[in-house]
């Protein structure tokens, strides 16, 4: 108000100089309408001035802009003023000796909020802001907040903690060497150290086994060869808001269709076979289940073969081979600790003709854990490396797809690990896994990749900048509608770095001092 009524007053005393310079050009027989340049410039910038304040939100400061110039010798702090004083020539400005006044400047222009120069001058909030000096976008939050690097420009930490993201679905995505995986592990670590969650990892190319072995937790060696197993037909029945028999009913007809295959998937007659199986199979389960076995894949078998149906015989000859022939893999009871804090589900030694199938069998198991981590109040990060192999396959993909959109609510922290962005563009169900993720940590990316992400996420020729040919370590971190370029440089001569990285050089060198 005080600014609006001082402006006032100025326009007011301007119209009063052009009428009395009128009242001259009438005396003097010359056009009224000609003003004094000066006159005119005023009074213009004065009327714009006061529409600002009125009308957009504008706001007056008064500022006092201070420049302090130092320099060894007289001699150079001269030149120094001279040349300063030639740029701001170039832009109608004047700089101006603080004649007897230099130690009240110097100490005023020193971050103590002291100003013992009385010369100011009148702008508003947008010519205000150009002197700020803090226009670099910070990320910093409290509580259960991870590292995640520097800020590009600041240098500034950022922390931030993606529970408190709407969607907290994540994606590290970038190219072969860029340092994903490593990206990854250092937010699990960082998970580990600072919060009391759950932590989950798909891993198929054992590149995280030695960091959860150091960690204390629960390495699950997927193999032919392996003396760990997992019971893909386990139920639990502690879930209050489910039906756990509906379920895994779902899970198993998945798991049916995907190892019967063909383009058409499973028939009616062959879906009705199943469910019926389905039940008999955990009928004396869920009368007793504290005695009674857990079902497995052979007790499934087991009931085809009884059935009458033709199509039964079928699903029981597709089936045979997982049960008894050489990828019996999973006709066995579970005998490894789920309940670890850690769990990572190694899928390097698993071939061809299983991965697909052990894909479906970890989705199912991560889903389960999930529900019971979220009825005891503790949240889940799942991480799944090598994400592209899971959205190769339509049925593995789909279960990929409800993760990103269901388990969110269930307190589950998702992230996927991939090269290329299109990836999650083949399909628009798929797509959904992109669009659904509120934090991404973009590393190096291809050509290709880079032309898709500015389209897609509206990233300005300058910040793909930070992803184009960059080191690894270096990038953009999308969190929300915060957009931050990052650099991490973690110590090389750790312990931890020796066991997190996958680069062949570090674990040569690695081997070389063992």
């Amino acid at each position: 108000a005080a600014a609006v009524k001082s402006i006032k007053a100025k326009v007011s005393d301007i119209d009063k100089m052009k009428v009395e310079e009128q009242k001259k050009a009438a005396r003097s027989g010359y056009d009224m309408d000609i003003l004094p340049p000066d006159l005119v410039t005023y009074s213009n910038d004065a009327k714009t001035l006061l529409e600002d304040l009125q009308s957009r939100n504008e706001r007056m400061f008064l500022l006092t802009f201070l420049v302090v110039n130092m320099a060894p010798t007289r001699r150079e702090l001269d030149n120094d003023l001279f040349t300063v004083s030639g740029i701001v020539q170039k832009y109608n400005c004047t700089l101006k000796r603080l004649d007897f006044q230099q130690e009240d400047g110097f100490l005023s222009s020193l971050p103590l909020g002291h100003n013992g120069i009385e010369i100011k001058r009148g702008m508003t909030t947008s010519s205000t802001a150009i002197f700020v000096p803090f226009m670099t976008q910070e990320l910093r939050m409290d509580g259960e907040a991870v590292y995640y690097g520097l800020n590009a420009l600041s240098h500034n930490v950022i922390m931030a903690n993606r529970k408190k993201l709407k969607n907290p679905n994540g994606l590290f995505l970038g190219v072969p060497g860029s340092g994903k995986s490593f990206a990854a592990k250092r937010e699990l670590v960082n998970v580990f150290l600072a919060t009391k969650d759950r932590i989950i990892v798909v891993d198929p190319m054992g590149e995280y086994s030695p960091l959860i072995r150091r960690l204390g937790g629960q390495v699950i060696e997927i193999a032919p060869d392996s003396p760990h197993h997992i019971n893909p037909m386990d139920i639990d029945l502690s879930f209050d808001e489910e039906n756990p028999m509906a379920l895994k009913a779902d899970f198993i007809l998945s798991l049916m269709e995907l190892i019967v295959g063909g383009k058409d998937g499973l028939q009616p007659v062959e879906r009705t076979v199943i469910d019926r199986c389905v039940r008999q199979m955990y009928r004396e389960h869920l009368q007793d289940p504290e005695t009674s076995k857990m079902p497995t894949l052979q007790t499934l078998y087991d009931l085809l073969c009884s059935q009458p149906e033709g199509e039964a015989v079928r699903l029981a000859t597709a089936l045979e081979i997982y049960v008894s022939g050489s990828l019996n893999v999973f006709n066995h009871e579970t005998n490894v600790d789920l309940n670890r804090r850690l769990v990572c589900l190694d899928l390097k030694k698993l071939g061809a003709g299983l991965r697909t199938i052990a894909m479906l069998i970890m989705q199912d198991l991560v889903n389960s854990q999930v529900s019971m981590n979220f009825l005891r109040g503790i949240a889940t990060w799942c991480y799944f490396d090598e994400f592209h192999v899971l959205l190769r396959d339509r049925l593995t993909a789909s279960y990929c797809v409800a993760i990103w959109k269901m388990l969110r609510k269930k307190g589950c922290v998702p992230s996927a690990l991939t090269q290329n962005v299109k990836d999650f563009l083949a399909s628009p169900e798929i797509e959904n896994i992109f669009e659904n993720s509120d934090f991404l940590v973009l590393l190096s990316q291809a050509q290709g990749d880079r032309q898709i992400l500015a389209k897609q996420l509206g990233i300005s020729p300058h910040q793909l900048s930070y992803v184009t040919h960059t080191n690894s370590g270096e990038g953009l971190l999308f969190f929300g509608n915060t957009t931050i370029p990052f650099v991490d440089r973690f110590p090389q001569n750790t312990e931890l770095y020796a066991i997190m990285t996958t680069r062949p050089e570090d674990k040569k060198q690695e081997m070389n001092r063992a």
